[in-house]
């Protein structure tokens, strides 16, 4: 028995079934190459679902960390606040969208950062209702299943969700749906199913991730915001997965040219380590009262170490560039293959910067799912080397999501294994 299969055993007999794994268990990483308990080597393009922007064990990271540890490791903020964590709340007020005055909160986990962003919401225009998105995934906390677009796994099973949460549309043109159509949908919610008056928020991400990479187009984003200001409610972009260089921008929201109220983001601000915040309008975080936001670990020093020089490391390498380069090399490559005789099954190529999906499906005529195919080049990827995702609400795309640090001979590589396991398992099922 290997090393692997040795772990899977004990997996299967200790943790929960719910919590789904891969086969894969690490040893160490580098970079962008990760390597299994066996010694077998992978190129990751997952980064630990989008964490992972400046590689594994980015150098400055680990030294940051490593100081911050002969510190202090945990005071908790409530009770013994220290520097670094303010230092983060200033920049992160500098760095997101929009010319007003901000202030920031951290927690730990994008669930978190989503929660107390409604928290502060509801708090500050006295309102209940939340509009969210179909295809949105916003964490696996109550509130968080409750604006998820996406039932199964997410909500299934799980009883009755929070009220006042409703879903619109969102625009996917490759499925029929266009921006006027979820706009004339919202329009009509607004006017039959929930006062706005009684809306305190929208909440939607601007590159959906668990939805499939579906990319807000700008004019979309733009229109919400006019339909919040006209109607007092609140925007909230959760940045959580396209945040932080992903998308060739330090935030998405700055492809549309808009401003959210409040911005929730996580993953890949701490470069690996816990921690997730919440910026927005001054006046909006600080509507909730003393004591009624924040948590034991929220801000850890260490995640906030980490957090700190992560942006330091962006504009050092230049990681907004190096995620637009390493972005469009992947779309040209996957556009190629799906270009070619044969590979009629890529129904899709999308992405924004380095956050790139395509999408499989059984033809071209109806673009139905065939989530089949996709987890077979999932797992053929696996045999060859390379760690990729599937997503979407039909289970039928593949993301990936390479460290911003990739060197592009790898990202040649990774894309050299995707078009080998798609030639694989498109010809196994022939």
């Amino acid at each position: 028995m290997s090393l692997s299969q040795d772990l899977k055993a004990r997996r299967d007999a200790a943790v929960a079934q719910g919590v789904g794994t891969r086969a894969i268990y690490a040893e160490r990483a580098e970079n962008a190459e990760l390597w299994d308990v066996d010694g077998k080597r992978f190129i990751d393009f997952a980064a630990g679902i989008a964490v992972n922007n400046a590689g594994h064990r980015h150098p400055k990271l680990m030294e940051a960390v490593a100081k911050q540890a002969e510190a202090f490791t945990h005071t908790c903020f409530h009770v013994a606040p220290y520097e670094s964590y303010i230092k983060l709340a200033e920049r992160l007020n500098a760095s997101t969208p929009g010319d007003f005055e901000k202030k920031t909160m951290l927690v730990t986990t994008g669930a978190e950062a989503v929660e107390n962003a409604v928290k502060m919401a509801r708090a500050y225009t006295g309102r209940s209702g939340v509009i969210a998105f179909s295809g949105a995934f916003h964490g696996r906390t109550l509130m968080g299943m409750a604006l998820c677009g996406k039932v199964n796994p997410y909500k299934k099973a799980f009883g009755a969700m929070p009220p006042e949460v409703l879903h619109a549309p969102f625009p996917n043109e490759f499925h029929g749906v266009t921006v006027q159509d979820s706009l004339n949908v919202l329009e009509n919610m607004l006017r039959s199913s929930i006062d706005p008056e009684r809306v305190a928020a929208m909440i939607i991400e601007p590159v959906q991730g668990e939805g499939g990479f579906n990319i807000a187009q700008p004019e979309f984003l733009q229109a919400l915001r006019k339909i919040c200001d006209e109607h007092g409610i609140l925007l909230i972009a959760d940045e959580v997965q396209a945040g932080i260089a992903r998308t060739g921008k330090l935030f998405a929201f700055e492809h549309a040219g808009v401003a959210a109220d409040l911005v929730t983001m996580a993953k890949g601000l701490a470069g690996g380590f816990p921690l997730s915040a919440v910026t927005g309008r001054a006046e909006v975080v600080d509507a909730a009262p003393v004591g009624g936001i924040g948590g034991t670990y929220a801000g850890n020093p260490m995640a906030v170490a980490a957090a700190n020089t992560m942006f330091e490391i962006i504009e050092e390498e230049d990681l907004c560039a190096r995620a637009t380069e390493i972005g469009d090399t992947i779309k040209a490559r996957l556009s190629a293959i799906a270009d070619r005789q044969g590979m009629e099954a890529i129904g899709d190529v999308r992405g924004l910067g380095a956050m790139v999906a395509f999408e499989m499906v059984t033809d071209r005529e109806s673009n139905d799912p065939d989530p089949a195919l996709t987890m077979a080049i999932v797992a053929e990827a696996e045999k060859r080397g390379l760690i990729i995702l599937p997503c979407g609400t039909r289970a039928n795309a593949v993301r990936l999501l390479p460290p911003l640090t990739t060197p592009m001979e790898q990202v040649n590589e990774a894309l050299d294994i995707i078009e080998a396991s798609i030639e694989a398992a498109i010809n196994a099922t022939a």
